[in-house]
């Protein structure tokens, strides 16, 4: 065996860690790109079909209000933490795939498939008791002698019986699809 392969045998041991290390640092730094680029609003409305889901936000309150804080898709769509945050972007990407297919690539599609979609979303964000919900609206934090009569009565009952927020409020920034006729048997 010659000096130099003798000398590159002694410093591989050193080198892979140092490989992998690296590897590892740009596959993070690309994934949390990934992540911000495509929690931006003009990521999320960039489909044609979201246009119309984008027009319904900015009539609502999330969108424009006295306060100015505003509420993009990610703040009420994507989970905060990591684990639950990779899931839903995973999850996600079957919207991709299928304005790419053609299912829902035209408002058209879109709003046929718009109650069976939506459902979805209430499942996940009831099973998550409304997780991105109270990253802004917490009953804890609520200040109930500051909402009107009828406000401050359904938070108290909402909140002695657990309930969680999409429960009540299904329609604050889209509008509610219509529930499909049930086709007799």
């Amino acid at each position: 065996m010659s000096e130099s392969e003798s000398s590159v045998r002694k410093r591989l041991p050193w080198l892979i860690p140092i490989v992998l290390f690296l590897g590892g640092v740009v596959f993070v730094w690309a994934l949390d790109f990934g992540i911000k680029v495509t929690n931006t609003l003009e990521f999320c409305t960039s489909c044609h079909t979201m246009q119309t889901n984008f027009e319904e936000y900015k009539e609502s309150r999330h969108y424009k209000n006295r306060s100015g804080v505003q509420a993009t898709c990610a703040d009420c769509h994507v989970p905060k933490v990591l684990g639950p945050k990779l899931v839903t972007k995973f999850v996600a990407a079957k919207d991709v795939y299928h304005e790419i297919m053609g299912t829902i690539d035209t408002p058209e599609k879109f709003e046929a498939r718009r109650w069976y979609l939506a459902n979805l979303v209430w499942k996940r964000m009831e099973a998550s008791d409304s997780r991105e919900c109270r990253s802004c609206h917490d009953y804890g934090d609520m200040d109930l002698s500051e909402q009107n009569r009828s406000a401050r009565s359904r938070h108290a009952a909402a909140q002695d019986k657990g309930q969680t927020c999409i429960e009540c409020h299904k329609g604050v920034v889209h509008q509610l699809p219509t529930e499909p006729e049930t086709s007799a048997p």
